[in-house]
């Protein structure tokens, strides 16, 4: 887990859409198109190749990396969506188990 301000979004991070046709679900920062723009894809519904182009402005970024998605899309330039879906469960599992906590 790494911490990181809102106003530089890396490919790794996970995010929660805030508008459009998926608003509501969570999905991960595969490419950051420029300082406005970056696609996001969850592996399931959203696949790697056809990842969608969403403006930084309807995302709610949220401070986790997952270091996996993030050093598979340093190495190779990719990331396989059986990744993106564990980045996803293994986010999702923690932050409900914080709210259990606390």
């Amino acid at each position: 887990m790494v911490n990181e301000s809102d106003s530089s979004p890396m490919p790794g991070q996970i995010v929660r859409v805030l508008k459009g046709r998926d608003s509501g679900k969570y999905c991960v920062i595969v490419r950051v198109v420029d300082s406005r723009f970056v696609e996001i894809a969850d592996g399931d519904k959203r696949k790697f190749d056809k990842a969608k182009k969403k403006n930084i402005s309807h995302l709610e970024f949220e401070q986790y990396v997952s270091a996996e998605v993030k050093n598979s899309i340093l190495e190779t330039g990719r990331v396989t969506n059986g990744k993106l879906r564990f980045a996803l469960s293994k986010f999702l599992n923690e932050k409900v188990s914080d709210l259990k906590e606390g």
